[in-house]
């Protein structure tokens, strides 16, 4: 159900408020484009400033939007599993597909507190559930050994896997099983991660460039490395330059750029500084996505 290109799906804002028009424009635009899913309300979604209202409304809108036609994982993480377990429970009630849920960050579990609360939401929830480890952001680091005790769990399906460690693809295949759903969350080592086994990506780019990363992905899928990496060249400094500041502000300034949404976020990130904005420039003309 779960394979290439998977945007990591900005919320776009207007004068501080949810701007669900150009939302649902966003999702239709993505089907037209090839991308193969969308992940709303993650990180990239600006989950940590939304209101809880506004987190629920996003996935509703969503899914109504997509109606079916790719899957909507929701993101549905949280530092406390009560609210993680409700965010869960909102998402298959209105009819995701599965949902995205972080390593909890800030209280630093133990390994045995990562297995406890990824078991209390698989069994409050119904829908798959994709582990998002992201040690960077979160400050704890799930290990393989214990992705592959939750691997058990008939409904724990797979990981989004930004630690940047290719080896962690093999690692995990390995002990949770060929099946286990393995997305790259780094857009720049995302060729090299379906390389090792990999199965696509839950990426930020592909909000700006979703044609060219489903492309990728189903190049890779099919097994044809060389004209992915092609892709993946050409994207490259657009990569670069999304991530020099927090990779949202990055993209949503690009889309801006082609008019797709605004480039408005919430505190306590702020709008590009001039240096970043012209490296943003410059790989959109790279990839041909900017004169």
């Amino acid at each position: 159900m779960l394979q290439g290109s998977l945007p990591a799906l900005v919320t776009p804002f207007t004068d501080g408020a949810l701007d669900l028009d150009t939302l649902k424009k966003l999702v239709e635009w993505h089907i037209a484009e090839g991308s193969n899913g969308l992940v709303p309300v993650g990180t990239t979604g600006e989950s940590p400033t939304l209101t809880h209202a506004e987190h629920e409304t996003v996935v509703a809108e969503v899914v109504k939007a997509a109606a079916g036609r790719i899957p909507v994982v929701a993101g549905a993480g949280s530092n406390n599993t009560t609210e993680s377990i409700r965010l869960a429970k909102h998402a298959e009630s209105v009819g995701a597909d599965a949902v995205l849920v972080v390593t909890p960050y800030y209280n630093k579990p133990t390994q045995a507190g990562l297995i406890a609360h990824f078991t209390a939401i698989h069994e409050a929830c119904g829908l798959p559930i994709i582990i998002y480890n992201i040690p960077g952001r979160s400050v704890v680091d799930m290990l393989p050994e214990t992705m592959a005790e939750l691997a058990k769990l008939p409904r724990i399906i797979g990981v989004k896997d930004a630690t940047g460690d290719l080896a962690r693809v093999c690692d995990q295949r390995m002990l949770c099983g060929p099946d286990f759903v393995q997305l790259s969350g780094e857009d720049a080592t995302a060729h090299g991660f379906n390389a090792q086994g990999g199965v696509g990506c839950i990426s930020v780019t592909a909000n700006v460039a979703p044609k060219l990363l489903s492309q990728m992905q189903a190049f890779c899928l099919a097994g044809d490395y060389a004209s992915a990496l092609e892709i993946q060249d050409k994207l490259m400094p657009l990569h670069n330059a999304i991530f020099t500041e927090p990779g949202l502000v990055g993209v949503k300034y690009a889309m801006a750029r082609l008019g797709l949404c605004s480039d408005e976020v919430r505190l306590p990130l702020v709008p590009l500084n001039e240096a970043t904005k012209a490296l943003v420039d410059l790989g959109l003309k790279h990839a041909g996505l900017l004169d």
